[in-house]
């Protein structure tokens, strides 16, 4: 039966993040979350493809005797975590966090970051193929390499019940289990996991070594920024429309979950790092792991807890990509599509 033009209009403030099945999800107008329209519009002024990346100097200094096997094996372990991890996060958005959440422009953003991750994928797949390494080493780590696998099994563990076709949030309990996820991968796999192996990779960038996947791991970075960025306005948003399900013991649950990754993090850089780099070694990484897992919890309305230093304060410039050109000038960082750019 067709409705009235009166009956199938709505206000913006009947719009829900979840639970909002009273409202058409199809419609994206009027907006309600201009937060998640304006991270859509940030994601696709900042497209790319790893294929733009020429990977020419890094054939040659990979062939070469120029890096060390300690360099060797941490390019080596970050390739095989990020290939995995990357299909991770994309599977989770698409078979898992698009079905439940029920606003179109937040539905609008994560259909851009699921394309962002199959560039990410894409990326690994470049890289191996430019150097001429094993496929099946790399694209298998997370089975064979341990502190790959407990990462990428602690994440899977919060994916494993919203995978369920009978799954719904309109339960507390499903509720509570659809935010445990969104912070397992917004705030502990994109916030916390990715950001070791984004130091690792983009200190060989400061270098000027390997400054193709340095480029590349640039972009990916101020990527994943965005993806850190709407992840956490999503909990919060989540959080704010359903106050009930912050009460202290799920936050307690959600510190002693962000504690667990903190410790297989740690075990990571120690299995990257054995004997330590130029410039990188286990014990700063225990600090950076700290430190930006207090950052990321106070972004979401929880106490720091573990007050370490920042150990890598280059990384903070690194960050600022919106001013920053690669360090060896191959190319401006600031890439934006021709529709995006702004001329005098």
């Amino acid at each position: 039966m067709l409705k009235t033009a009166a009956q199938s209009r709505f206000a913006a403030e009947q719009k829900r993040l979840i639970n909002g099945s009273a409202v058409d999800v199809n419609q994206l107008m009027p907006l309600k979350y201009t937060w998640a329209w304006e991270h859509y519009l940030n994601g696709c002024a900042n497209h790319w493809l790893p294929t733009e990346v020429p990977m020419a100097r890094d054939i040659e200094q990979w062939r070469s005797q120029r890096l060390s096997q300690g360099e060797r094996l941490v390019i080596m372990r970050n390739l095989g975590f990020f290939a995995t991890a990357e299909s991770l996060v994309g599977n989770n958005i698409v078979l898992a966090i698009f079905r439940q959440i029920t606003n179109a422009e937040c539905r609008q953003y994560l259909l851009r970051q699921a394309f962002e991750e199959a560039v990410h994928s894409h990326t690994f797949l470049y890289i191996v193929e430019s150097l001429g390494l094993d496929e099946h080493e790399v694209f298998n780590m997370y089975h064979e390499i341990p502190a790959i696998a407990r990462k990428d099994e602690f994440e899977m563990r919060l994916t494993e019940a919203i995978l369920d076709p009978a799954f719904t949030t309109e339960t507390e309990e499903g509720a509570r289990t659809f935010l445990k996820n969104l912070i397992g991968y917004y705030v502990i796999m994109e916030g916390i996991f990715f950001y070791s192996g984004f130091v690792m990779m983009l200190s060989f960038h400061r270098r000027n070594l390997m400054t193709g996947i340095g480029e590349q791991f640039q972009y990916i970075l101020r990527d994943e920024t965005i993806h850190l960025n709407f992840g956490i306005d999503l909990i919060n948003g989540i959080k704010e429309e359903n106050s009930y399900l912050w009460d202290t013991a799920f936050q307690h649950y959600i510190i002693d979950l962000i504690d667990e990754a903190v410790k297989l993090e740690i075990a990571y850089a120690q299995d990257c790092l054995p004997q330590g780099i130029l410039g990188l070694n286990a014990s700063a990484f225990k600090d950076y792991v700290q430190y930006i897992a207090d950052r990321r919890m106070e972004r979401i309305g929880l106490p720091a807890r573990y007050h370490s230093p920042h150990p890598f304060p280059w990384m903070s410039e690194t960050m600022d990509l919106s001013k920053e050109k690669n360090f060896f000038e191959t190319r401006v960082t600031e890439y934006q599509s021709a529709s995006a750019l702004q001329w005098d």
